[in-house]
């Protein structure tokens, strides 16, 4: 052994040295990659969680929609009650102030729907135009023809839902002086729409009371004609009244319905007529 060590070479000696004691390298410390994996992992929890948030938003908004819908569909027809009991309202109580003046101002034609019908015993007109002539011809051909003219509303009831009756007198003066007043009685009957809209206007049960000239009777019906007074329930068509006897009423009526068939439009002269009180 003495002999062997010093002639031992220095590379021999390193590599027993080596192998007598093993090599260890330091442990080197393991990192995990933490942030990156949160954040992935909270990534991905918002995106569900806002997918969730989208979904529930889409099906409260869907189910308000429906909702309202058929909230919508229910008051539909509860609106479509109270819009014609307040139309209705409104046209009682326009007609209960336009009649009385009938004669002195134009009436308020918002009650009535652009294709108003009007009908008396022998003609019917249908359009608001024909309609608004027909009493722009009475205010005009009456303060002609009458010294005093008014209209005297005597009730004003419903027999019905849709229906407005108006029971009236129209008296007035002729300018003639051969002629004593007049007056008559008559019935307006108005029908309304759905919607509290006027769309006719009908006028019957029309009874005269206009003085007549005093004529020999040649039989015991004129006695009993003439002693009797104008019933105020039938109806009476103008063209008995004009056959009888002329008179301002009569030219009153013809007035309007002249100017209604020529379909002229004469400037509205509403200021000067004398109305009866």
């Amino acid at each position: 052994m003495a002999y062997l060590l010093p002639h031992l070479s220095p590379t021999l000696l390193i590599s027993s040295s080596s192998k007598s004691k093993p090599y260890s390298s330091p442990a080197k410390p393991i990192h995990f990659n933490l942030s990156s994996s949160s954040s992935s992992t909270t990534t991905t929890t918002t995106t569900t969680l806002s997918s969730l948030q989208s979904s529930t938003l889409q099906g409260v908004e869907v189910n308000h929609q429906t909702s309202a819908a058929q909230d919508s569909q229910q008051q539909d027809p509860q609106r479509q009650r109270d819009d014609f009991y307040l139309n209705l309202g409104l046209a009682v109580r326009t007609l209960r102030e336009d009649l009385p003046l009938l004669f002195s101002k134009d009436l308020n034609y918002d009650i009535y729907r652009d294709d108003v019908t009007f009908v008396d015993p022998l003609n019917t007109f249908t359009g608001i135009d024909n309609y608004k002539l027909i009493f722009w011809a009475l205010r005009f051909h009456g303060r002609i023809l009458f010294r005093e003219i008014c209209l005297e509303v005597f009730r004003v009831w419903q027999p019905s839902e849709n229906v407005i009756l108006i029971r009236w007198n129209l008296k007035g003066v002729p300018r003639v002086p051969w002629e004593a007043k007049g007056e008559f009685q008559g019935t307006s009957r108005y029908k309304l729409d759905r919607n509290g809209k006027i769309y006719q206007h009908k006028v019957d049960n029309l009874a005269f009371n206009f003085p007549q000239p005093l004529k020999p009777a040649a039989s015991v019906l004129d006695l009993v004609t003439a002693a009797c007074p104008a019933s105020p329930n039938p109806t009476f068509l103008w063209n008995s009244a004009a056959d009888s006897y002329s008179s301002s009423w009569v030219e009153l009526y013809r007035a309007v319905r002249e100017t209604l068939d020529r379909q002229e439009h004469i400037p509205l002269v509403q200021d000067g007529l004398i109305t009866c009180s």
